[in-house]
């Protein structure tokens, strides 16, 4: 495995000696696999705390669905839906706490109640989450997206989707870094503006993006390249993401973000132990 430095989020420390497990918590009525499953306060917080007990490295909470076709959320409401299982959840488990938003005031509010680090599918590209960042000290994830969610799957195309994707790499760390932020995880974003093939080939070729130096994070969970490979629906991927998941980390992947946090722990041990034989 790569060697990488530990990543610093407030009082806990990301290490990458293992293939880290990011669970999914998504506090919404229309997320794409599991709205509504977990929309009240009580019941995510019970998820986050048996996504921990399940061997998640890390729960990452996001309140506005980014499902291909979804429209935006007003602050308020994003903040009305995370900010109480943030807060608790902060208190309740052991690992860190990302904030799955590309608003910087919802960043701030949360980090200022303790969460750790910030998921930005935008890719920091907004000035003013990267002085969220800043003021916080965090590390961040920066996503790569084409478009927005309610557009992204409108027709994608790409003469070289890894040189591109890399290029945006490039220029984003670079603000990043010019700015103070040294701490950043990237994530080419399975299904943000990708057809089927782009996400293949994303998984295909993930080893291209380690010339970049930072972490990588994947998250194939559940997505529908997955059903239209497959053909099945939302419920029945779990064969198709641990798949997903395993190629992943063969071509360099160090985090994986996953909804079935048990299972996905599975295939990873053991993963990883081949890697290391």
């Amino acid at each position: 495995m790569q060697a990488l430095s530990p990543i610093i989020c407030k009082e806990y420390t990301l290490r990458f000696e293992k293939t880290l497990i990011m669970g999914i918590l998504n506090v919404t009525p229309d997320s794409f696999s599991d709205g509504g499953f977990f929309a009240d306060a009580d019941t995510a917080v019970a998820q986050g705390k048996k996504m921990v007990s399940d061997g998640a490295d890390c729960i990452d909470i996001g309140g506005e669905s980014s499902r291909p076709g979804s429209a935006p959320l007003s602050e308020k409401e994003e903040l009305a839906r995370i900010l109480p299982v943030v807060m608790r959840l902060v208190d309740e488990v052991s690992v860190p706490i990302s904030i799955d938003t590309y608003k910087p005031r919802v960043a701030d509010v949360c980090l200022s109640a303790g969460a750790h680090l910030i998921n930005d599918i935008t890719g920091l590209t907004n000035p003013d989450m990267r002085k969220i960042a800043i003021k916080h000290d965090v590390p961040v994830v920066l996503m790569h997206m084409r478009g927005s969610p309610k557009t992204m799957q409108q027709n994608p195309v790409y003469q070289d989707v890894i040189g591109e994707i890399t290029t945006f790499f490039q220029e984003q760390i670079t603000y990043a870094r010019k700015e103070g932020i040294q701490q950043i995880i990237i994530d080419p974003g399975i299904g943000f503006g990708k057809t089927v093939e782009h996400n293949l080939q994303i998984l295909k070729y993930l080893g291209a993006f380690k010339t970049l130096g930072c972490p990588i994070l994947i998250g194939p969970s559940r997505k529908a390249f997955i059903g239209t490979i497959t053909g099945l629906p939302v419920k029945e991927r779990l064969e198709g993401t641990l798949a997903a998941v395993t190629v992943a980390i063969l071509n360099g992947a160090h985090i994986v973000r996953v909804h079935d946090v048990n299972e996905c722990k599975r295939a990873v041990q053991i993963v990883d132990a081949i890697r290391g034989a």
